[in-house]
């Protein structure tokens, strides 16, 4: 069974200056929200809704699959595709949700 974890995060924490660098570091801060993990398959599945403090979210799927993210998306091959064992972040609208299905 292959699956797509989500977290969500409501803010972005700040690391200071290293040696040498000219920037912060920001990342996500932590701890975060997980929601169920979706069960990917060759049918769309859908997540909860983000909540509505959730700036952005963390995404990692053990499968090749492709997402999508709006108010009700259903997610198709054609969409965003990510690799098996890849985990990305987004930032999204609070209310929003991500829908995904198995692809090759």
């Amino acid at each position: 069974m292959s699956t797509l974890y989500i977290t969500e995060y409501i803010g972005v924490g700040v690391v200071g200056r290293f040696a040498g660098a000219a920037g912060l570091v920001a990342m996500a801060e932590e701890p975060g929200t997980d929601q169920s993990p979706i069960t990917i398959s060759g049918t769309a599945a859908q997540s909860t809704a983000f909540a509505s403090t959730t700036k952005f979210i963390r995404v990692h799927t053990d499968a090749i699959c492709s997402i999508l993210v709006g108010v009700n998306p259903t997610a198709t091959t054609s969409n965003k595709r990510l690799a098996a064992n890849q985990t990305e972040y987004f930032g999204v609208p609070a209310g929003m949700k991500l829908s995904v299905i198995a692809n090759t």
